[in-house]
Order: C-alpha cells, then sequence, then structure tokens
C-alpha cells in the first residue's frame, strides 16, 4: 500500500485541517494509506521519509528547520512526491528560499483579497491532469505569485482584475496549477484553497488537486520500476 503523510498546521485561517481531512479522503479512495501530523518535527526523520511515496503540505506560513528542508529536499530528490495547494505549500516558511525552490512558487500578493470572482483557464493537453477538464470559475483570493520558469503550467487566470498597482503593468496569465520535477521526485501545486469549501463550489478545483497529488505520488513508483539513480542530484549544491 502507498504511503502519504500530510502535514498540517501554521496559519489557521486556511483551515489545515480540513483541507488535510479532505485530501486524506481523495488519498484513502485510491488505496493510500494516510498519516496526518500536526508537527513539523516528521520531516526531522529521513529514513521514514524516504519509504514515503507522497508529502502533502497543509502549513501556511510559519519557520521551517534548516535541517527538516535538506531531509525534504533529499526525499523528494529520491522520488518521494511532493504536493500542496494555495498558501498550505507556496506560502510556507516564508525565508526559505529552498522551499520556494523545490515548490516552484512563492504567493506575494492576492489584489483585492476574498470574494474576487474569476476564471481558470485550463492549458489543454499540457498533461492527462487536465484531461476532459474545462475552464471554470473561482470566487475566492486571487493569487498572485513569482514563479519558477521551469515550471510545467497546467491552468492560467488573467491578472488584473482589481485596481492595484500592478495594472500599470500589461495584463499577464498568471499560473494557477503546475507541475516540476526536483531530481526523481514530481512536485504539484495548485493555487486554490483559500477555504476548504472552494474545492465544493469548485468542484474542478478537486479533480486537480486530487489528479495531482496521484500524480506527484507514482514518482517514487516509477524510480524504482526503471532502476533510476539519485547520485547526480546529491551533493550537488550548497543549501542557503
Amino acid at each position: 500500500m502507498k504511503q502519504a503523510l500530510i502535514v498540517q498546521g501554521g496559519w489557521q485561517g486556511h483551515e489545515p485541517k480540513l483541507t488535510s481531512r479532505r485530501f486524506a479522503g481523495l488519498l484513502e479512495r485510491n488505496g493510500y494509506h494516510v498519516t496526518l501530523s500536526d508537527t513539523l518535527d516528521v520531516f526531522g526523520d529521513l529514513d521514514a521519509l524516504m519509504n514515503l511515496d507522497l508529502i502533502v503540505a497543509c502549513w501556511t506560513m510559519g519557520s521551517i528547520e534548516r535541517e527538516y528542508t535538506k531531509n525534504i529536499s533529499k526525499a523528494v530528490g529520491a522520488g518521494v512526491g511532493l504536493a500542496g495547494c494555495h498558501g498550505g505549500m507556496c506560502d510556507a516558511f516564508r525565508n526559505d528560499t529552498e522551499w520556494q525552490f523545490m515548490t516552484g512558487g512563492q504567493w506575494v500578493s492576492h489584489p483585492g483579497g476574498d470574494g474576487i470572482r474569476y476564471t481558470v483557464n485550463i492549458c489543454k493537453g499540457s498533461s492527462p491532469i487536465v484531461e476532459g477538464l474545462e475552464d471554470f470559475e473561482v470566487e475566492s483570493e486571487h493569487y498572485y505569485l513569482h514563479v519558477d520558469p521551469a515550471i510545467e503550467v497546467l491552468a492560467t487566470t488573467r491578472f488584473p482584475i482589481v485596481p492595484y498597482y500592478h495594472i500599470a503593468n500589461k495584463p499577464v496569465d498568471m499560473p494557477v496549477a503546475w507541475t516540476k520535477y526536483w531530481g526523481l521526485g514530481r512536485v504539484f501545486y495548485i493555487s486554490l484553497g483559500h477555504h476548504d469549501d472552494v474545492f465544493d463550489k469548485s468542484p474542478a478545483a478537486q479533480t486537480l488537486m486530487e489528479r495531482g497529488m496521484l500524480w506527484a505520488g507514482e514518482g517514487r513508483a516509477y524510480a524504482v520500476c526503471h532502476g533510476l539513480d539519485t547520485s547526480p542530484f546529491e551533493n550537488t549544491a550548497k543549501m542557503y
């Protein structure tokens, strides 16, 4: 049975326990055994992380020990998947640039706050994760992120919608969902999920999250099946 770890905590406004419970249910119906943790100390055991298939981050802001980030980086580099949504992954540990490098982006603003109505545009053909999905509407925070140019963009949204200083620039299509690789590991992110009920109001968002987690969780099995070696990625860069 595949093993997933969901770490829930940080700023409570993002309802980490509700979203974690939802994600656990999605994984369990796909044959995963899920462990929920209310502490980051689980990242202190590298051997345990190496035995996982997937890590799901539901931890907004806060701080993380440097050793914990190193362990996650090594585990994901060896094929363990990493997935998350909204601030639970790409507004976690704001001072940790290695985390941002690994996850592919960092939140910087949501002009207008909560309750903004906008369209999520599916990048058709970008990935099996989006197969059969159509553009859909969301009413929530509209995330503006700084993103890694190496990501594979699966969905976007158009900025600006509300007046703010950024409107002096040209309109941009901001990534909403993406994938990337970290060594042998697969990383998935979706910027939706300010509150848990976003996934009820916009069911396509839940479909994306479910498919993205499952895709990320296949990285370890793929690496093992194909005899891939992590050694080219080890000890090649200094942390921080």
